[in-house]
């Protein structure tokens, strides 16, 4: 009951926002997108499946170098604007499905390429994602996973989630590199990348993606300002001339693994 809870913040947040995450140019553009096309190295034989297309990008990018990418979202407003948005670029090979992605509605074996990109934090059972996409990509084909990553330390893991939390209620948690390394390799997995680089927050941005009310916004700016100076150091805290908070920096990872043959 407390999963499906979950799920029903996950739909409701997204469909109130789902514009907004076509048109963010963190989720638009940004190296971790390029990095994700460039490794795939998909090419006009394959099947791709998009777990939690979001805006559609990750979809929009692979469309043009695939037979067929499978669109696949929780939230139906948020598979809507993004058929908008990929139809637009005149993508045709795009089929758009709604379910879970701890239940995936495909035949075993089904796809070349599994791919899941800023969303797993929304995830309330990430070892049954994991095996539901191995259990979907052929043996040979590839997860391709990108998500944002708490740090190492106990202490930075929970205020980072806690964080995020506060933004957005349907966050679950980031989960820590170590613990996607285990997860996926317990699952079957063989890893062949994994690649870390900063995830930069505009702050003000941040917030009106969410939807964040204003006294909330408010309230999460003091906890960031108010933090200890080794946490606001850690996370790059920054203010603007007027001492308002700007900007915070997390990570994110990208990571390439493989079912074996």
């Amino acid at each position: 009951m407390a999963d499906e809870s979950m799920k029903n913040q996950v739909r409701q947040q997204f469909a109130r926002n789902a514009e907004k995450y076509v048109t963010s140019a963190r989720h638009a553009k940004g190296e971790d997108l390029a990095m994700l096309v460039s490794c795939s190295k998909a090419d006009a034989h394959m099947d791709v499946l998009d777990i939690a297309t979001g805006g559609g990008h990750v979809a929009n990018a692979l469309a043009p170098q695939v037979r067929h990418v499978t669109a696949y979202d929780l939230t139906r407003e948020m598979l809507e604007v993004a058929e908008r948005f990929i139809r637009s670029n005149g993508h045709a090979n795009v089929s758009y499905v709604r379910g879970d992605a701890e239940q995936l509605p495909f035949e075993d074996a089904s796809f070349d390429l599994v791919t899941c990109r800023i969303a797993a934090h929304h995830f309330t059972d990430i070892p049954a994602f994991a095996a539901e996409a191995l259990r979907v990509v052929k043996p040979g084909g590839k997860l391709l996973l990108i998500d944002n990553v708490a740090p190492e330390q106990n202490c930075y893991d929970a205020f980072y989630n806690e964080i995020e939390k506060r933004r957005d209620a349907s966050h679950v948690r980031a989960w820590k590199k170590s613990e996607w390394v285990q997860v996926l390799e317990k699952t079957g997995f063989r890893l062949e990348t994994l690649a870390c680089f900063p995830k930069p927050f505009r702050f003000q941005d941040w917030c009106e993606r969410a939807g964040l009310p204003e006294a909330d916004r408010d309230a999460l700016e003091r906890k960031l300002l108010e933090a200890e100076e080794d946490v606001r150091g850690y996370f790059s805290v920054q203010t603007d001339d007027a001492g308002r908070l700007s900007s915070f920096s997390g990570e994110a990872v990208y990571i390439q693994a493989v079912r074996p043959e």
